[in-house]
């Protein structure tokens, strides 16, 4: 148990707590309804929750970082509401120079502003479908990274292959027979080692598709064009109901997709977009859109005709982006509203 009296003061009636997470030591900072500090102390990982559990029920601002999911899911269990902030955020509220206490005491700052805008804190099961994602996608780079290391070798020998990896995998095979054994052994093992990759890419792609045909709220949001099963099941493990988002152009902002502003005097100027939030999000939407501008050629459907006409006024690459935050919109509608997809663009 702990002393809640710090230097004289009763931290009994303590409203608001900043809390610095690290791997092993913690800093607190909490203040009274009044604003006046009541605890700033520093304790170790085996003593936080002993402490988090002893304060009446308040409001944590946390940092979003490595294990803040974990934490805010363990504070709110003892009756706290528990908000999560990008460190950015956090920031211009410190005061003096960086430290523990001072960024505890920023966090307990930022937490109480009306406008701060928080992460959603995800459950357990977002966070173990987010992990198939992320170790998904490190497959994904490993795999390219090994193809390049097989052009690169092969470059040396005097083969210079396209960076097509389907050239890559038809042309290896028999030009392993023209390399020295050495050589040959080596870009051997690579290409098996790609083999395996393959494999285990493909099996956590079916396993989120299979993940995402038993979800409702998947279905509905791989109803819209762009939007497949891998792009959706990430979406819901991220932000689930997306009821933190007030609109469809602040969830399209979380993600990066809308234009960063240099506005000023009344006049408005709009630049490339802001690449915030989540990229991987961010990279499937886009490369949805992609696929969009692709066959919208061959399509005349409303999103086509459209996706057409803003390619021919602001070329292919905004085009996509501007598909992808459409479709993003179009998703947290879905989600907030809880509604089919026919309804929500009627």
């Amino acid at each position: 148990m702990f002393n809640l009296t710090e230097k004289g003061k009763s931290v009994n009636n303590v409203t608001t707590v900043g809390i610095d997470l690290a791997k092993n030591v913690f800093s607190l900072h909490g203040v009274d309804g009044q604003g006046r500090e009541v605890l700033r102390r520093t304790v170790r990982r085996g003593q936080l929750m002993a402490l988090v559990a002893q304060l009446p029920a308040c409001l944590i601002g946390l940092e979003a970082c490595s294990g803040a999911h974990e934490w805010a899911r363990q504070f709110g269990a003892f009756g706290h509401t528990v908000r999560l902030m990008a460190p950015k955020f956090v920031a211009p509220y410190r005061r003096g120079g960086k430290n523990d206490g001072n960024d505890a005491e920023a966090i307990c700052e930022a937490v109480s502003r009306p406008s701060m805008r928080f992460v959603p804190v995800k459950s357990a099961e977002q966070q173990a479908v987010l992990s198939l994602h992320r170790v998904r996608q490190g497959f994904v780079e490993e795999r390219t990274a090994t193809l390049n290391r097989i052009r690169g070798l092969l470059a040396e020998f005097g083969h210079v292959l396209p960076q097509k990896t389907v050239e890559v995998r038809r042309r290896l095979p028999p030009l392993l027979e023209e390399l020295p054994a050495l050589a040959a052994r080596a870009l051997g093992d690579l290409q098996a080692h790609v083999r395996v990759l393959d494999e285990r890419i493909v099996a956590y792609e079916q396993e989120l598709a299979r993940l995402a045909k038993a979800d409702a709220r998947a279905q509905r949001v791989q109803e819209l064009y762009g939007v497949g099963p891998l792009t959706a099941s990430a979406i819901l493990a991220s932000v689930g109901s997306a009821h933190e988002f007030d609109n469809g152009r602040q969830f399209a902002a979380w993600l990066g997709l809308v234009p960063r502003q240099f506005s000023t005097g009344g006049k408005t100027r709009l630049g490339h977009i802001t690449r915030r939030g989540d990229p991987y999000l961010r990279t499937l939407l886009i490369m949805g859109a992609r696929a969009v501008m692709q066959a919208a050629t061959r399509r005349e459907d409303r999103l086509s005709r459209w996706a057409l006409s803003v390619r021919e006024r602001r070329g292919y690459h905004r085009a996509c982006v501007a598909i992808a935050a459409k479709n993003a919109r179009i998703v947290w509608a879905l989600l907030a509203k809880d509604e089919p997809l026919r309804t929500v663009m009627a």
